[in-house]
């Protein structure tokens, strides 16, 4: 069993996730296929292997317990397929639009998701506030994509109302963010996140519209 193969057991058995040989054979590619794309494209300024998959695999799927299941997702920002292509991989029954500005990005998304046969995801180059989708999204996630308020106000016309969510990865509790959120948003709950190999804070931000308005 290679490095990576032992880190990825050690990660799920720390998550307590199962995975299915398929999806142990999908991560470990996934990382390959960052690792060798990088070099040409500079998709994520994370160089090695096995720091790819603490920061990249285990940050992304730290979030599987967190999310409802079955459900329709949109990753905005999503970088080099982040946090959304873990998270296909691990929730098979859910549907993945990953969506990002840049060409490079989006290409390389493309090709990861028909080399390693993912079939629930779609890569879409669109800046965020100009991508419509007429029957809205069960989740708008970011990771690392802007400050809540910016997030609520540029992707609120993405959320399937009334009972959309917004996932919003954060650091450090973001107190300060929650503070100042406008009304007519509610923070359903801010989930603690413990991220194996990680040692800085992780939380999930869950935030609704608040239906009484």
């Amino acid at each position: 069993m290679s490095v990576l193969q032992n880190q990825l057991e050690g990660i799920l058995r720390e998550l307590d996730i199962h995975a299915s040989a398929q999806q142990k054979s999908q991560l470990l590619d996934l990382v390959n296929q960052l690792n060798k794309w990088n070099k040409a494209y500079n998709l994520t300024s994370v160089r090695n292997p096995q720091d790819m998959m603490i920061r990249h695999i285990a940050d992304s799927i730290a979030l599987v317990k967190a999310l409802p299941p079955e459900k329709r997702f949109i990753d905005v920002g999503t970088g080099p397929g982040l946090p959304g292509l873990p998270l296909a991989i691990m929730m098979p029954d859910s549907q993945f639009v990953l969506l990002d500005s840049l060409g490079k990005r989006i290409r390389f998304i493309q090709q990861t998701v028909f080399a390693l046969g993912i079939t629930n995801v779609t890569a879409v180059q669109s800046r965020v506030e100009e991508y419509q989708d007429v029957s809205g999204f069960d989740g708008v996630l970011s990771r690392a994509f802007a400050s809540l308020e910016d997030m609520l106000t540029w992707c609120q016309h993405l959320v399937a109302k009334p009972d959309g969510h917004f996932f919003a990865m954060k650091g450090v509790y973001p107190t300060a963010e929650i503070d100042k959120l406008e009304k007519g948003f509610i923070v359903q709950k801010v989930v603690k996140l413990e991220v194996p190999g990680l040692e800085e804070e992780r939380h999930l931000v869950d935030i609704q519209l608040d239906k009484s308005k």
